[in-house]
């Protein structure tokens, strides 16, 4: 049987198209999808990712519902002993500053200050689990830099701060270290009181 020849190039035409469908339509096998579903409704602009909210910076929970810096705020019984003091316990008090990332820390490194100092005051910031003092002045001839992590209290225990921080003296250099450069010193403790 013999087809005309238009039916012959509309068939050519057909397979041709069809061909270069099916090679464009064809997935690479090593792309990993990114894919946003829209299956959960994540508060605070946090986005659903494969089933899981993925929250912002300043935000935590199953649907990002809850303020991370919370959890760091009010009263902390500080225990530390540094490469150049003893062994203090003391208080400090963690405040919100002026955003949902930013801290103010009152009181640390106290014990340790002259009695002309009345207070120190330090500025920090939060992501999730973490806290940071970046390095700033804790008193007329002193620096101080450090980071943390926030650890939930369980069972009954106490929610805990595991601090890593530095004081420098400027004028002498000499460096009391809680654990920030040396992991042989220990961090300084903070027990939620």
């Amino acid at each position: 049987m013999r087809f005309p020849p238009k039916t012959v190039t509309l068939l050519a035409l057909i397979l041709v198209i069809s061909a270069i469908s099916y090679i464009s339509c064809n997935k690479d096998r090593n792309v990993t999808s990114t894919t946003i579903i829209k299956c959960v409704t994540c508060a605070n602009g946090g986005q659903c990712i494969n089933d899981t909210c993925r929250c912002p910076a300043a935000f935590e929970g199953t649907s990002c519902q809850t303020e991370a810096l919370q959890k760091f705020l009010g009263n902390w019984i500080v225990n530390e002993k540094g490469s150049n003091t003893g062994i203090q316990d003391y208080s400090i008090y963690i405040d919100n500053f002026s955003s949902l990332t930013s801290i103010t820390i009152n009181q640390l490194y106290y014990p340790y200050i002259s009695n002309f100092v009345s207070q120190t005051q330090l500025s920090g910031s939060i992501a999730g689990d973490s806290i940071f003092i970046p390095t700033q002045p804790l008193y007329d001839s002193a620096t101080i830099v450090g980071k943390g992590y926030f650890t939930p209290g369980t069972d009954g225990a106490f929610s805990t701060i595991t601090f890593r921080y530095q004081v420098t003296n400027t004028y002498t250099g000499v460096v009391n270290d809680f654990g920030y450069n040396n992991p042989a010193n220990n961090p300084s403790v903070w027990t939620f009181n």
